[in-house]
C-alpha cells in the first residue's frame, strides 16, 4: 500500500505564514546572485504573512504543495495577462522550499494548476522565467515548455533577460 505525503491543494488564510517562509527560502535559493540584493530583500519584505493572507482571503487562485503537513512550496495562475492569442491560461509563480526540490514535487504543482487551467477552459499555458534561472527554465524544458518570446525585468538599473515558455 503506498501513502503519498505530499499533496497539492488550495492554499487557505492560515497558510499565511507558511506561504511567506515557503516564498522567502525559495525566493533566496532561487534569486540570490541574481536579482540585486536589496531588491530581493525588498521582495520578499513585501511578501509576509499580511500580504498572503489579504491574497488568500481575495480568493486569489493558489495551490500549495503540501508535504506531511508542511507548506512545502505553492503555484499562482489564472487567465493569462498577454491578452488575446493561443494561450488563455498563465502560470504567475510557481515555487518549492530548496529542500523539496528535485524530488517531483514542482511537478504535482504544475499539473495541479494546469488541471485547474483546464477546468476553468482556459487552454495553451505561458509561463515567465527569469533566463539566469537556469533551474526553473530546464524545469520548463523538461516538462515540454517550448521558449517562444523574450523579455525584460528591471532591477535597480541592472535588466534581466526573460523567457516565455508554452504548451497547447
Amino acid at each position: 500500500m503506498s501513502v503519498d505525503v505530499a499533496q497539492v491543494r488550495p492554499a487557505r488564510p492560515r497558510d499565511a505564514d507558511a506561504l511567506a517562509a515557503a516564498y522567502e527560502k525559495a525566493w533566496r535559493g532561487a534569486y540570490q546572485g541574481i536579482i540585486p540584493h536589496l531588491d530581493l530583500e525588498r521582495m520578499i519584505a513585501r511578501r509576509g504573512p499580511g500580504w498572503w493572507e489579504r491574497v488568500l482571503r481575495r480568493r486569489a487562485s493558489v495551490l500549495v504543495l503540501d508535504f506531511g503537513g508542511q507548506v512545502a512550496g505553492y503555484v499562482t495562475f489564472g487567465r493569462c495577462r498577454i491578452g488575446r492569442g493561443p494561450y488563455r491560461g498563465e502560470i504567475f509563480e510557481l515555487y518549492l522550499c530548496p529542500t523539496y526540490q528535485g524530488l517531483g514535487l514542482g511537478t504535482k504543482l504544475f499539473d495541479g494548476a494546469r488541471q485547474k487551467l483546464r477546468e476553468w477552459r482556459l487552454h495553451g499555458l505561458l509561463v515567465w522565467a527569469l533566463a539566469d534561472n537556469e533551474a526553473a527554465c530546464d524545469f520548463y524544458l523538461r516538462l515540454g515548455g517550448r521558449p517562444i518570446a523574450e523579455g525584460a525585468e528591471g532591477f535597480s538599473g541592472t535588466t534581466l533577460r526573460k523567457i516565455a515558455f508554452v504548451w497547447r
